[in-house]
């Protein structure tokens, strides 16, 4: 059976970590294991994290240099990339080693639900989830898996400080499609409720626009978390 290492990027987590970790239980005894990589908490993320996870440990600030450093430490031969605000599909790690038993299928990621009820955030996933197995890219909130030894051929995520999930799928593009899985990983949608879903929808697809066209990633993710 192959392992998996579920690698959890967070920063000042306190109100969701526990929830967050306890839904992913059921999945670290199906031979995976969980690492959780910490940003530098001001709160209680880390000591509410240890008791849930095989590992906990800390890195510089950054999702891409935390998911680095936690697949520095994982054991798995398949690494899962999740967000604190998401929660797998049942049987999910029993989906990513079917996804990936063909030898010639390196990675791939599941369909994204938004958690609101809004009708129109049905159609913005939709159109989330058509735009992804159209050009294979995947975003971190569809939860990407990757076989470890591709993983690391093609550096990881670059070190940058938005953008990364996008760029780390150019580059596994090049060895093969992604495995577009369409079970649904729920991930929240409190950032498109809070700040309006027209605007951001226009936000997102200002900030993609603008890497495309070689923005710096440090001045688009000044923009994506002060807007």
């Amino acid at each position: 059976m192959l392992r998996i290492s579920i690698i959890l990027p967070v920063l000042n987590e306190e109100p969701h970590i526990v929830a967050c970790l306890d839904a992913l239980q059921r999945v670290r005894g199906q031979d995976c294991e969980l690492v959780v990589t910490d940003g530098g908490s001001q709160d209680q993320t880390v000591a509410l994290a240890k008791p849930l996870a095989d590992q906990v440990i800390t890195s510089p600030r950054g999702r891409a240099v935390q998911m680095n450093a936690g697949a520095r430490q994982a054991s798995g031969t398949i690494l899962w990339f999740l967000h604190a605000d998401s929660l797998p599909p049942p049987g999910a790690a029993g989906l990513i080693r079917t996804a990936l038993s063909d030898p010639n299928r390196h990675w791939g990621r599941f369909d994204v639900k938004l958690s609101g009820c809004q009708p129109v955030l049905r159609i913005v996933e939709t159109l989330m989830n058509h735009r992804s197995r159209l050009t294979g890219i995947a975003t971190g909130d569809q939860g990407l898996f990757v076989r470890r030894a591709l993983f690391e051929q093609v550096g990881g995520y670059p070190p940058i400080a938005l953008m990364e999930d996008i760029a780390l799928s150019r580059s596994l593009k090049c060895h093969s499609r992604p495995v577009c899985l369409r079970q649904r990983l729920e991930t929240s949608s409190r950032r498109w409720e809070r700040d309006g879903i027209a605007q951001t929808i226009l936000l997102m697809w200002r900030l993609r626009l603008a890497y495309f066209l070689g923005a710096d990633p440090g001045r688009l993710a000044r923009s994506y978390y002060h807007p």
